[in-house]
């Protein structure tokens, strides 16, 4: 596993991981599970429904707008993870491998991916509003702190890219 982690850069192993959260708890047969079978009044009733919060979907009685918004939302998610990943893993981090620098560099970036792709994409969807957009990015803020931290573990010990 050591020789495996040296060779992997923490920005592909955190964008790797946010791929599987999305296709796997975003998916429209996991969010459906999870309404069917978790009570909201619980805390792991609830984690488990938060963690479907970047949902995608093909079909939907919903307007255009809204599935794109939807699917858009999810594909930007792992798209940003992936940039800030890549600018808050960078040189600053370089003597930092395997510290909670880096784990916490993991989690921000997943928490700063979900609040933008959430604001951005509220625009897209029918009858959007400023204070919609503000509370998008708030719920994407919550999903990201909760869940951020599967990111953070997953780019501990790995390669930044740096020489």
């Amino acid at each position: 596993m050591a020789v495996l982690s040296r060779y992997r850069t923490a920005t592909g192993a955190g964008v790797l991981t946010a791929l599987v959260l999305v296709l796997v708890f975003g998916s429209p047969w996991y969010r459906n599970w999870a309404a069917d079978h978790t009570n909201p009044d619980t805390a792991g009733g609830w984690f488990l429904r938060l963690l479907g919060w970047p949902a995608w979907r093909f079909d939907s009685n919903d307007t255009f707008g809204d599935v794109l918004a939807d699917d858009l939302k999810a594909i930007l998610l792992i798209v940003l993870t992936g940039v800030f990943l890549m600018l808050t893993t960078g040189q600053q981090l370089a003597r930092a491998r395997g510290t909670l620098s880096q784990f916490f560099a993991g989690w921000s970036a997943y928490i700063f991916a979900a609040a933008l792709a959430a604001l951005l994409t509220t625009f897209i969807r029918s009858n959007p509003s400023l204070l919609t957009a503000f509370q998008s990015a708030g719920n994407g803020a919550l999903y990201g702190l909760f869940t951020g931290w599967i990111i953070g573990i997953t780019t501990l010990g790995h390669w930044r890219g740096t020489t």
